[in-house]
């Protein structure tokens, strides 16, 4: 896709969600916009690969055309943008994917449902540890920023009162009830004798959720609907519920959410991060590997890892292969913007293929070697390895020194264990 490309697109200078697609019109990329218009323009500035990363690049680079879907605010692009990436996985959203520790909001399965919000990784813990203490009715997300959704959380309170994590405790769901940011007549309450009041605040928890869901054109039809019902049955304080509702949705106050986001960026600038990887052994035996990453350059020791091989062979593609399979089963570790390999054409591609297999894409450069082990060629995307040589080389460099040094570690551990069995 070029810039001229997008020019005769014509996009609105409104805040929404666009969408790249690919030759065959499938989402490559899905993101929010404040100016739908200067927002995807940015994609084609000269600096891309700077302040986006090389992912991002590749994804322009086969992108075919751009669709997108204005709304009213931002604080409407934002939940948007969360559903569609849940609902279409785009191959280049991988962040949004993945990220343990974004937020959920949830809905719970109760006779009078809360709404807050919950760390991805804290339900996949607990999940996995224990039972949830709470029964989840619906569960919306991922939120990668949770600056922003928490902002976003108090804005839609104000429109549809709601009953929050903490509402067990009776002062804390007094207050809120005081301010009119959770129902009235909820348990506990004064003078509740029906269900009236509940069935009221399951009916404002249906409408949050069609809200949630990015279908407030739906919401909106459904509370025309209800106000003329309610009028004609001579309803007429539900009636006035459902307009002035009706006008909020249509009058959204998300001033705090736009300077929020100018603040922080859509698609900011964040750390650049290049992760090495080498295969260490002698004659196939004590095979090791290990993980060295570098940040705007910077190595970051505290980001080793060490990988003791599963088996001893001669075969540094395999042991390539374990090992970076291995480090992509721990989402709790930063994605990696770019990874660098030992090796040639071919341990790049090996690579690849692991990444490919879990619909991940993150470029690969390989670091070809002479008979000095000295770096003769770089194999990878002329651009990335055009900006980023040098680093490329460093970190390659101590990727080969920490793994000769783990490996002799393990070499002497085993010899000193050999010894004493004699």
């Amino acid at each position: 896709m070029t810039l001229s490309k997008l020019k005769k697109a014509n996009l609105p200078d409104t805040p929404g969600v666009y969408t790249f697609r690919d030759d065959k019109k499938r989402p490559l990329y899905i993101g929010r916009a404040t100016s739908l218009r200067s927002r995807v323009r940015s994609y084609f500035s000269a600096d891309l690969i700077a302040t986006r990363g090389p992912r991002i690049v590749d994804m322009v680079v086969k992108a075919r055309t751009v669709t997108w879907q204005e709304t009213d605010s931002v604080l409407e692009a934002i939940l948007l943008e969360a559903e569609l990436i849940k609902r279409y996985q785009p191959y280049y959203n991988v962040d949004e994917r993945d990220d343990k520790s974004s937020n959920y909001i949830i809905i719970t399965e109760e006779p009078w449902p809360r709404v807050f919000l919950a760390r991805a990784r804290d339900l996949d813990h607990m999940s996995k540890a224990r039972a949830l203490p709470y029964k989840i009715k619906h569960k919306f997300g991922p939120y990668p920023e949770s600056g922003l959704i928490k902002e976003a959380l108090k804005i839609l309170r104000r429109l549809f009162p709601f009953r929050d994590k903490k509402a067990l405790d009776p002062r804390h769901e007094a207050f809120y009830r005081a301010i009119g940011q959770s129902p009235v007549g909820g348990p506990g309450s004064i003078g509740s004798i029906d269900d009236g009041p509940r069935q009221a605040y399951l009916r404002t928890i249906r409408r949050l959720s069609l809200f949630f869901q990015g279908r407030k054109g739906v919401l909106e039809a459904q509370l025309k609907r209800d106000m003329k019902a309610a009028a004609k049955d001579l309803r007429f304080e539900e009636a006035d519920q459902a307009k002035r509702l009706l006008h909020a949705l249509g009058h959204i106050n998300d001033i705090a959410l736009i300077k929020r986001d100018v603040a922080a960026g859509f698609d900011r600038a964040r750390t650049f991060r290049m992760e090495a990887y080498d295969i260490a052994h002698l004659g196939g035996m004590e095979t090791v590997g290990v993980m060295v990453v570098s940040q705007n350059g910077e190595l970051a020791p505290d980001e080793y890892r060490k990988f003791k091989v599963s088996r001893d062979q001669n075969d540094d593609i395999a042991g390539l292969t374990e090992i970076l399979s291995r480090r992509l089963n721990h989402p709790e570790w930063p994605l990696p913007d770019l990874i660098v390999v030992d090796g040639s054409k071919v341990q790049a591609s090996h690579a690849e293929g692991v990444l490919a297999s879990r619909r991940m894409s993150i470029p690969v450069v390989a670091v070809t070697k002479d008979d000095r082990h000295r770096a003769d060629k770089l194999v990878g995307s002329p651009d990335i390895v055009k900006r980023y040589s040098t680093e490329i080389i460093a970190v390659n460099a101590e990727a080969h020194r920490f793994a000769i040094r783990y490996h002799r570690h393990r070499r002497e551990g085993t010899f000193a264990r050999n010894k004493n069995k004699k």
